[in-house]
């Protein structure tokens, strides 16, 4: 018995498929790598942003913006919100949001049990070695936990925000 040939779109098929123009700002979901330790996890998350239809919010420091220039392989530029201080910034973004953390706390649920977004959220991202600040932990309204099977104790910011975003918007 011999299997059907799967189909491959063309790139020209895909780009139909997909946004004509970049967001100014989809603004339902954000993903916040609010302590970020390495340049190159921004640019990953730029990617993923523009993917699920979330925007980027970082803070405004000079280095910052050059790791977003240099990992942004999209031609059009994509919606980044500037916070000045992570935690003055959370506390307003409480009032109309869902806040979820990606850290490992005693309440944590795993991410199998995370729902799609019903309404704006923000995704917090911690340090790549201290994880969220405790200031920032207390204003989580939820905090989710990656399973993981080998040594390491977390995966890195790019990959766990990656896959909390994909989660929250319902893609997977």
């Amino acid at each position: 018995m011999s299997a059907r040939p799967m189909w491959v779109s063309t790139r020209a098929e895909l780009r139909g498929k997909r946004h004509r123009r970049a967001h100014s700002c989809w603004d339902h979901l954000i993903v916040a790598p609010l302590w970020p330790k390495y340049g190159v996890n921004l640019g990953t998350l730029l990617r993923t942003c523009d993917a699920v239809g979330a925007c980027l919010a970082v803070p405004h420091r000079p280095w910052i913006r050059e790791a977003l220039a240099k990992g942004n392989t999209l031609r059009t530029p994509s919606c980044i919100h500037w916070v000045n201080d992570p935690l003055t910034w959370l506390t307003t973004q409480r009032k109309d949001s869902d806040v979820v953390g990606v850290e490992l706390t005693d309440e944590s649920i795993r991410l199998v049990e995370l729902r799609p977004a019903r309404r704006r959220t923000v995704v917090v991202l911690g340090h790549e070695s201290d994880g969220i600040p405790p200031d920032a932990t207390a204003l989580l309204d939820t905090a989710v936990e990656i399973p993981m099977l080998g040594t390491g104790l977390s995966l890195n910011v790019a990959v766990a925000g990656s896959l909390v975003a994909y989660r929250l918007a319902g893609l997977i």
